[in-house]
């Protein structure tokens, strides 16, 4: 397969994944940044200290995070037909993506919460700040740089996910690779779809790593 052909095809492609992995970011952050908040706070000795919520929220948390992406992709499939009407594209994908990243945030984003410093917490308490003021001022704010470095895992990871879909037909790079790069055997196929793969992984991850520097020399100085 020539250059010219490749062309069309990886263009498709990389927009498909960019697509799938755009959206289930951004649902994954608004459904696993309060998850995440929330295991804390209703944690043993936290502001909103529930055990029995802490273990729900826990269990669905676990669950989400002990299937592998594969299983839990096809166990969605009626799931994913009844939102969005089919189980095929990239579109479809979105679905299983996001239900995937949203427990996998969330565990990153409870990391990066307790890392905050417990004074902190105490000293806008202190001042008369509600939880939400506490989550609002503190919590978030100092934990913004790990936050930030726990999302760029999280895309790349989903890049991953994505490319895992493309076995059964959701579109994206993963989809040329299997369908031209080894199906086809077009091997020139595989190797560019493999480089630009590594390259988009790269990217993220220096991205990443740039904003988190600088949130975090900002919170330093601030």
């Amino acid at each position: 397969m020539t250059w010219s052909e490749m062309q069309p095809l990886l263009t498709q492609a990389c927009q498909d994944t960019l697509t799938m992995v755009g959206w289930a970011v951004l649902i994954a952050v608004l459904g696993g940044l309060p998850l995440g908040v929330l295991l804390v706070l209703t944690d043993k000795g936290g502001l909103l200290g529930n055990a029995m919520v802490n273990k729900v929220i826990g269990a669905v948390v676990n669950v989400g995070r002990s299937l592998p992406f594969l299983i839990l992709l096809i166990a969605l499939l009626p799931f994913t037909r009844w939102v969005i009407g089919t189980t095929i594209g990239a579109q479809a994908m979105i679905v299983p993506l996001a239900v995937g990243a949203i427990p996998f945030f969330a565990r990153l984003v409870e990391t990066s919460v307790r890392e905050v410093d417990h004074g902190l917490v105490e000293a806008v308490q202190s001042m008369g700040g509600s939880t939400w003021t506490v989550v609002r001022k503190a919590l978030l704010p100092e934990a913004l740089p790990s936050l930030i470095s726990g999302l760029t895992t999280t895309v790349i990871a989903l890049i991953g996910y994505s490319a895992m879909a493309g076995t059964i037909g959701g579109g994206g790079l993963g989809d040329v690779a299997v369908r031209y790069g080894y199906q086809r055997f077009e091997t020139g196929l595989m190797l560019v779809t493999i480089a630009v793969l590594v390259v988009l992984v790269a990217a993220v991850q220096l991205i990443g790593d740039l904003a988190a520097r600088a949130v975090s020399h900002r919170t330093r100085t601030a």
